[in-house]
């Protein structure tokens, strides 16, 4: 029998050796795991440059892109989006892989990774199912606009693109879940980025998803369509914009479109005993019954789907026509689309160009052309063939999306339909020619002229005017101040009769009456002009009140009117205040002032 202290000794000197193995062990471990957390790590970094690089690429790409698509120029957009997908692709695959999974785990860094994963998921979401459409309805609606079949492509495009909305909508939640307060400033920053362009793509959507719902229907894919297209004469001014004169109606079917009338106001369709259709009380108290009797005055309204289902129905009593909707538009906004066209050849006269026609459409013809059958012969020929080279696919269509835009956006192309739905899409748009209706914290003024002597004077009128926010009221309502300074640059001698008209304020005195559409539920306190205090007439029209004032302009002469008044009680104050100030379009663009202040409360 050996010792008991032998034993102790071997048993201690065996429980050596164990510990040597597990700490030999447990070192090896260590050392492997560190190796691996430094592989992970280096692959991570890869990873992680590699989705950054990608990232950083598609932003650039997404700036080119934006820029070809304002300026209309949609092979160059097709080419930008081939390259962002490919970006975008690759960045994506980059924060699938399991190194991107661990690392998204960590404590410290898998905040970041999570928010970068996202990030590169949303943009490749929106380059392979938002832009595609976009560009195949932009791409038809081009197409449908120069003459050719984009019919399909934009009927096509029409769900994809609501898809593309809910998915845009969709990724804006997802971004708004993810807590940035731990965020890597540079993170941070990428995923606000992102959540700015979301801001900025909604927009974007919401117009291209609503041509493409109206456009199949009013471009005739579902049986043919007719359509009034009514030119408003500056130089006469009018509320929208000018006299209603020569006219032109267009059918559309199947995407085809082609002048099957024209005409003129005066010679066309003549004056009626009795309004052709019921009056709103209130417009015709403040208009008089001339907004539906007479053919020249139905926009003495602002309101465009007034004037346009009186003219509609002017045009059926007269023809046995009845039309689907009627369009307005204008010489400056024909002169905008000339820039992208080229030069239009018209019978009777020199050509028209983008900086010509403006100045031949509202003043040489009356210099030139003394009858008034041969002025409107000589509109509707300018009409026609501005029509035929826009119809006529022989001009690169890139300066055009910029030219529909500004017009546009000037409110100088306006649209009214008589199928209800489709007016009800209209109405949300900027072609309605309506005042809007108030946003939150932005109340809205209205400009609007009217000739007040049966003249051609408007040609020689500018226009300023100013709206400065004031005080705050307890009930929530607040001061707002407008000048308004109309000048007249007019010759004194020299003009025919057809633009001196009736003269009624003295042969070459431009007399305006001037209508201010205050904010709903907003009231006149006092007003001036030149100065000294002035009598206003007053009205209500769709539940605005309306401030009237006469405005005579002789030659070489200026006046400025200034308005004080309230708007109606504001809802909850947001963080700046900012009014809206709507106008008559004029042959020159208004000089306008408007101010911003900070909400009341704030």
């Amino acid at each position: 029998m050996r010792d008991s202290s032998t034993e102790i000794t071997g048993v201690r000197s065996h429980l050596r050796a164990l510990l040597r193995t597990r700490r030999r062990r447990a070192v090896f471990a260590a050392a492997v795991a560190l190796v691996l957390v430094a592989v992970l790590g280096l692959r991570l970094m890869a990873v992680a440059g590699s989705a950054a690089g990608h990232l950083q690429r598609a932003a650039t790409l997404v700036g080119t892109l934006e820029r070809s698509l304002r300026a209309g120029d949609l092979t160059a957009a097709r080419r930008t989006t081939a390259d962002l997908r490919r970006q975008t692709k690759a960045a994506r695959a980059d924060t699938q892989g399991l190194t991107w999974g661990l690392g998204s785990s960590a404590p410290v860094a898998g905040d970041d990774l999570t928010a970068v994963g996202a990030v590169a998921r949303i943009v490749d979401d929106l380059a392979n199912r938002v832009l595609p459409p976009l560009l195949d309805a932009a791409g038809g609606l081009q197409s449908t606009f120069t003459g050719t079949d984009g019919l399909a492509a934009v009927t096509a495009a029409a769900p994809k693109i609501t898809a593309a909305g809910e998915l845009v909508r969709s990724a804006q939640d997802r971004l708004a879940k993810l807590d940035r307060g731990g965020l890597d400033p540079r993170v941070r920053a990428a995923v606000e980025r992102l959540d700015d362009g979301l801001r900025r793509v909604v927009p974007l959507l919401e117009p291209v998803a609503r041509a493409a719902r109206l456009l199949p229907a009013m471009l005739g894919a579902a049986g043919p369509r007719t359509y009034l297209v009514l030119f408003q004469n500056l130089a006469e001014v009018r509320a929208t914009g000018g006299m209603m004169g020569a006219y032109v109606v267009l059918q559309a079917d199947k995407g085809a479109i082609s002048i099957v009338e024209q005409g003129a106001a005066a010679t066309g369709i003549g004056s009626f005993q009795t309004p052709v259709l019921p009056l709103d009380p209130d417009q015709e108290d403040l208009h008089t019954a001339r907004l539906g009797t007479f053919p020249a005055d139905v926009n003495l309204t602002p309101d465009f789907p007034t004037a346009a289902a009186l003219y509609r129905e002017m045009y059926r009593l007269r023809s046995g026509r009845t039309v689907d909707g009627v369009l307005a538009t204008d010489p400056v906004a024909l002169a905008y689309l000339l820039q992208a066209t080229g030069p239009v050849d018209v019978a009777g006269g020199p050509a028209l160009t983008g900086p010509t026609a403006v100045r031949r459409l509202l003043s040489e013809v009356y210099l030139t052309i003394a009858d008034q059958a041969a002025q409107d012969a000589f509109f509707a020929g300018a009409a026609k063939a501005v029509f035929e080279k826009l119809t006529g696919a022989a001009f690169s269509t890139t300066k055009l999306v910029p030219a529909l835009r500004q017009a546009a956006g000037e409110r100088r192309l306006l649209a009214w339909s008589a199928h209800p739905p489709e007016q009800a899409e209209i109405a949300a748009t900027v072609f309605a020619g309506t005042l809007p209706v108030e946003d939150g914290d932005r109340p809205t003024v209205g400009v609007f002229l009217n000739d007040g002597t049966g003249a051609k004077l408007g040609y020689y009128m500018t226009r300023e005017a100013s709206l400065v926010p004031g005080e705050c009221l307890e009930d929530g309502s607040r001061h707002l101040r407008l000048t308004v300074r109309l000048a007249s640059n007019a010759p004194r001698s020299g003009l025919p009769r057809s633009v001196l008209g009736l003269g009624l304020a003295g042969e070459y005195t431009i007399r305006t009456n001037v209508m201010v559409y205050l904010p709903t539920g907003g009231a006149p306190v006092d007003a001036t002009q030149d100065g000294a205090p002035v009598d206003y007439g007053s009205g209500v029209e769709l539940g605005r009140t309306v401030a009237v004032f006469t405005v005579d302009l002789a030659p070489g002469k200026s006046s400025t009117l200034e308005l004080n008044l309230i708007t109606g009680p504001l809802p909850v104050p947001g963080s700046a205040f900012t009014p809206r100030l709507l106008t008559t379009p004029g042959i020159g663009p208004w000089t306008l002032r408007l101010q911003s202040a900070g909400a009341c409360g704030k």
